[in-house]
């Protein structure tokens, strides 16, 4: 019965992911195919499905998949290289999961799980970090 419960388990959450869009990484790389920071790859602003493309699902300021719109329920998710959620990459200021709430989990810059603590997730100097410029940044997965 376990076994069929753990079964049971892996299979929801393997659909649970598969219904995840790959946005790209959020990173400062502007050399990485995947990276938001590359005109020419994932942070295009013509890519179909780009953060970067106000025009696109992602990135549109009306869109509630938005990471620019300020009142998104549903903003894209970011996920570091291990799988660890990392919050919503977000302009809510007042959603909890938002990196833009500078009082909530993943916008505090106090918060060690937050890409606004310089001395954390955010350390420029860390290889996974969005913020280092020759990092591999951050996964983005869209709704």
């Amino acid at each position: 019965m376990k076994a069929a419960t753990t079964a049971m388990a892996l299979l929801l959450m393997a659909s649970v992911q598969a219904g995840a869009e790959d946005l790209g990484n959020l990173s400062a790389n502007p050399f990485l195919h995947e990276s938001t920071a590359n005109p020419f790859g994932a942070g295009s602003p013509f890519a179909p499905n780009g953060i970067n493309n106000r025009f696109s699902p992602y990135g549109s300021p009306f869109s509630n998949q938005s990471a620019t719109n300020p009142f998104a329920p549903d903003a894209p998710r970011l996920y570091d290289q291990q799988g660890n959620y990392h919050g919503k990459l977000s302009a809510n200021p007042f959603d909890p999961d938002s990196t833009a709430n500078p009082f909530g989990r993943y916008g505090s810059p106090f918060s060690q799980d937050s890409i606004n603590n310089p001395f954390s997730a955010g350390n420029r100097f860390k290889h996974d970090s969005p913020n280092n410029p020759y990092g591999s940044g951050w996964r983005i997965e869209g709704q």
